[in-house]
């Protein structure tokens, strides 16, 4: 082929932003203009209140809606969501688990009053309830009931929507909760087998069976490490498929390819220098595109600066652009895999397929990916690789330029002025509420309670929950109604948080930190007492379970009894428990609200002068709004340093007990 001759080009990955907020409307609005920048599917994000099976107006939702996604209470809201946007025309991916079937099932009912046959709809379901259990945190059910679901999707799409991915095995917060590549490989595919051994029992035959494997996908995360990145990219091509074909004798080859769609790494974007973002998302994504073997089949790209806040417009169109660019502008389309024959490559590759086969092993010896989620053998191992990477960019080990090293710079000019990023206004909830009000009131109550009513035979009679989940649906039932009536009859769960009451011993810079809390201690008395707590609905507990970490191996004593408390239960907590200090952990934008409401409770129940302090993303002026009101100390992603956030709250207590006394 001469330069100047035209190549054949492979057709590129599908080009998403993850995207929803606020309302149906303004989100819709959103997904009709990214659709006409370019973007060649949606990637569907819901609040948190619609992922954890609440209504907008549930006390535990306070805050949270339309916050990290778009609220969706009922098929009214689907169908807003959808107005304007041909469904069968649409490769729909929705992140979505606990409550997967309730949403794939309003997501039904609006194709269907589109005319949209089945059998033509594309797209994907998240429906990854374990990953849930071990990062993510919107769980509901306990993982037996929450396996039956997912199971029953599949069975419902691999029979009425062939063309739909039931099930995306979701790495990508695996690796935000601190997994190693190798863990990744291992908790991921270990999550597959656990599901696909749970379908084997379903009596399918061997052709619906393969059709199944083929239809499950997964979604990964790609981090900074390039080389290593895309080396796990291949073994993951390379273990699907002789996972497939030994364990479960799956002979077409294509079924047993290994089809994924990647966002690549949040958690290494930093506050600090955020411009910088924008090459590490960059480099980031040439993982998961470079290998044509293991190329990605939908890519969405973070925005640079959702370390600060929620992305505008204007952002998530500098990452399709890039998508875009890459995909139209180089070459990387016109030939075959250019990292075939290399020796380093396949040295790489081999020893993570080694690594990851060995802890497959040990996750089967316990009983599977459900068993070793019960016993907390996963998570307590994602939280140990979770401090160490944290320790490592403490000591300076792994260099973060603009946080750890070259910190020195001129002041980004992209961050200036007051909106650098998108605020969901504060009077969305109350009219939402309005909006699901005026839904009950319009609606037939009794074909709604019928709906319920056999909801609840399906789940304990084990029939297949998705057909009754559409009738609810289409009657009128709301995400609230749809998840306190499951919960009744499955029972709802608590996770093992993954942090042990045993401190380790850790030397070196530790060792000043405990001194001083120590000091502090025998001034006050007593061992001093850190309350870490998650109100609300955010379930991203990684920066929680690292507080509660290094705050027990410093020398406090420490409550923290993981995700989804209410400001009540909190603030009863840290009164019955004799708190010196409360730390609330809040990520999904609510922090506002829910740290006044905490202020509030506490002088209530005549504690107000325990010092309250926060930390999340939180942008500058809400900063100084918290501390304006009573908050003690704000932490964002550039408070890295945890030795120094420690030392920090030794302090604050010192400084509380000194004003009281």
């Amino acid at each position: 082929m001469t330069e100047s001759a035209t190549p054949r080009r492979d057709k590129p990955w599908l080009f998403r932003t993850y995207a929803g907020h606020s309302t149906a409307k303004e989100s819709n609005h959103l997904y009709r203009s990214n659709l006409a920048k370019g973007q060649t599917g949606l990637s569907i994000a819901f609040d948190l209140p619609t992922q954890t099976g609440y209504d907008s107006d549930h006390i535990l939702s306070r805050g949270e809606v339309g916050k990290v996604g778009v609220p969706v209470s009922h098929l009214g809201d689907m169908r807003m969501l959808f107005d304007g946007i041909p469904i069968a025309e649409m490769n729909t991916s929705m992140t979505i688990n606990a409550t997967a079937v309730w949403l794939f099932a309003l997501y039904i009912a609006a194709a269907d009053e589109q005319g949209a046959p089945r059998a033509k709809l594309q797209g994907t379901t998240q429906n990854d309830i374990i990953k849930e259990y071990l990062s993510r945190g919107s769980y509901v059910f306990p993982p037996a009931q929450s396996l039956r679901l997912t199971q029953d999707l599949i069975l419902f799409t691999t029979k009425e929507c062939p063309k739909f991915n039931p099930m995306n095995v979701c790495s990508y917060h695996l690796q935000e909760a601190g997994a190693t590549p190798a863990q990744e490989l291992a908790y991921a595919l270990a999550t597959a087998c656990a599901i696909l051994d749970g379908v084997k029992t379903a009596g399918l035959s061997d052709k619906d069976f393969a059709e199944v494997v083929g239809r499950i996908s997964f979604f990964v995360n790609a981090g900074m490490r390039f080389v290593t990145e895309l080396c796990k990219m291949r073994a993951f091509v390379e273990l699907w498929d002789e996972i497939t074909r030994d364990r479960y004798g799956v002979t077409d080859e294509k079924s047993r390819r290994f089809r994924y769609g990647v966002q690549v790494n949040s958690l290494g974007l930093t506050e600090q220098q955020p411009e910088n973002n924008v090459y590490r998302i960059l480099i980031e994504s040439l993982a998961v595109v470079l290998s044509k073997n293991a190329r990605a089949r939908a890519v969405q790209l973070p925005a640079w600066n959702e370390a600060l806040g929620l992305p505008r417009p204007f952002d998530q169109q500098w990452s399709l652009r890039m998508q875009q660019i890459m995909a139209y502008e180089t070459d990387l389309l016109e030939y075959g895999d250019i990292f075939d024959g290399n020796p380093q490559i396949a040295k790489k590759v081999a020893a993570l397929k080694e690594e990851a086969v060995a802890e497959l092993r040990k996750i089967d010896e316990l009983g599977g990916a459900a068993a070793a989620v019960e016993i907390g053998y996963m998570k307590s191992k994602l939280v140990e690789s979770n401090t160490a990477r944290l320790e490592s960019i403490e000591a300076g080990e792994q260099i973060v330029v603009g946080v750890n090293k070259f910190t020195e710079g001129e002041p980004s000019p992209l961050t200036a002025g007051d909106n650098q990023i998108m605020v969901v206004p504060e009077h969305v909830e109350a009219e939402q509420i309005a909006r699901l009000n005026a839904w009950r009131a319009q609606r037939d109550a009794k074909a709604a309670q019928a709906a319920l009513d056999e909801l609840v035979r399906a789940a304990k009679e084990g029939r297949n929950m998705v057909e009754p989940s559409i009738a609810a649906a289409k009657a009128g039932v709301t995400t609230g109604e749809w998840g306190s009536v499951l919960r009744g009859v499955f029972g709802e769960y608590r996770a093992p948080t993954g942090v042990s009451a045993t401190a380790r011993q850790v030397g070196g810079q530790l060792d000043a930190v405990r001194e001083e809390v120590q000091r502090v201690s025998t001034k006050i008395g007593t061992r001093a007492k850190f309350l870490v707590g998650k109100p609300g609905l955010d379930g991203h507990s990684n920066g929680a379970e690292q507080i509660a970490v290094r705050a027990r191996d410093a020398g406090f004593e420490v409550i923290y009894a993981g995700i989804r408390s209410t400001p009540a239960e909190l603030v009863e907590t840290a009164r019955k428990e004799g708190a010196h200090c409360v730390g609330l952990s809040i990520l999904s934008g609510s922090h506002v609200t829910l740290a006044h409401e905490v202020l509030r409770l506490m002088k209530e129940q005549g504690i107000g002068e325990v010092p309250l302090v926060v930390g999340g993303i939180i942008p500058p002026a809400d900063e100084k709004l918290l501390r304006d009101n009573g908050v003690a100390a704000v932490y964002t992603p550039k408070n890295y340093d945890l030795n120094a956030i420690m030392t920090d709250l030794a302090q604050i207590i010192e400084k509380s007990v000194e004003t009281t006394h």
